[in-house]
C-alpha cells in the first residue's frame, strides 16, 4: 500500500513536530498535539513498523565532524557479477554515505565525503580499487543548496 494512503493527518502533524523538534519526546508531542500520550506511541509505533519511521539516530554533519569536500562518483562496474561485489567493497570505506544503483551511462552513484581535495584523491583511489569497476567519474560539490528533506513529501500526502 502506498504510504500516501496511510498516513492521516494525525500521522502528519506527528511527523511534522518530531521532524522539527526531534527532542520533544512522546509526553512532549502529546502536549503540543493535544492527543493522549499512548495514542502517540502507538502511532510512532506503527509508524516505525510500516518503515516510514527509519531510525531515531541523529542527523550527522560530515563537515563538521572533518569532511568538509563532499563528492559524487558515477561509476561503472563490469557486467556478469552484479552490483554486490562492488557494493560490498564500498561498504568498507568509511568515507562512502551512499551507493544508488542508477540508470544510464553509469551503473552505481555513490555519495562520498574527504577531508580536503587530496584526500578526495585518497578516497577516489579507494572507491576504484576494485576489479569489478571499469570506470569513475566524480563531480565535487561546491554547495548543498536543499539538503536531504523529506518533510515536503509529508505535507504533500
Amino acid at each position: 500500500m502506498p504510504v500516501h494512503d496511510t498516513l492521516d493527518d494525525l500521522d502528519r502533524r506527528i511527523l511534522a513536530l518530531f521532524t522539527e523538534q526531534p527532542q520533544i519526546g512522546v509526553l512532549g508531542a502529546s502536549r503540543e498535539l493535544a492527543v493522549a500520550r499512548g495514542t502517540v506511541q502507538a502511532r510512532l509505533d506503527r509508524l516505525v513498523s510500516r518503515g516510514v519511521i527509519r531510525s531515531w539516530a541523529p542527523q550527522l554533519d560530515p563537515a563538521a565532524m572533518g569532511y568538509p569536500v563532499s563528492a559524487f562518483c558515477t561509476l561503472e562496474i563490469r557486467q556478469g557479477r552484479g552490483h554486490t561485489p562492488v557494493v560490498e567493497h564500498l561498504s568498507a570505506i568509511p568515507e562512502v554515505l551512499e551507493a544508488h544503483t542508477i540508470t544510464g551511462s553509469g551503473d552505481l552513484f555513490v555519495h562520498v565525503v574527504a577531508r580536503d581535495n587530496a584526500d578526495l584523491q585518497r578516497v577516489i583511489d579507494a572507491v576504484v580499487d576494485d576489479t569489478h569497476v571499469v570506470r569513475a567519474s566524480t563531480a565535487i560539490s561546491l554547495a548543498t543548496r536543499i539538503p536531504l528533506r523529506t518533510l515536503p513529501l509529508v505535507t504533500a500526502t
